[in-house]
């Protein structure tokens, strides 16, 4: 048994040490937004926020964040930086089929948590997550507006 704190709420969670923590939020606790893409921490659709930092949570034992706040998609809106980012996604029209999509949007908040006025060389550097649609001049666009 672990104790987790997801989305401001504990979670009392039966499952091995090595789960991960992707699955736990799926399968356990019932958050899909956060999406299974590659499992090998490449594709970025699965990505949360462990502490305010951006983290592939496919990658990531669900023990090891037991003393870590986790934040997922679902409850981005209630962080006034994740709020601006969800709001320029929108009015940009960023997504396509949508699928990495919150992986993106939890990128995003936290890239503007660590560097609220980020480059474009910075921004770049930190949206890696693949976009199939190919809508990564969208998404810069949105990271540029909702950095504004």
């Amino acid at each position: 048994m672990m104790n987790l704190t997801i989305n401001g709420r504990q979670h009392a969670i039966e499952a091995e040490p090595d789960t991960p923590l992707l699955f736990v939020l799926r399968d356990t606790i019932g958050l899909t937004g956060t999406k299974y893409g590659c499992g090998i921490g490449q594709c970025g659709a699965c990505t949360v926020l462990i502490d305010g930092q951006a983290t592939r949570s496919c990658q990531v034992p669900a023990e090891s964040v037991a003393a870590q706040s986790v934040t997922t998609i679902e409850a981005i809106e209630a962080d006034p930086v994740g709020a601006r980012v969800v709001a320029a996604w929108v009015g940009i029209e960023v997504p396509q089929c949508g699928y990495c999509q919150s992986g993106q949007v939890m990128a995003a908040t936290g890239l503007l948590k660590e560097t609220p006025k980020p480059s474009d060389d910075e921004i770049a550097a930190a949206m890696t997550n693949l976009c199939r649609c190919g809508t990564y001049n969208a998404i810069a666009a949105a990271v540029r507006q909702a950095a504004a």
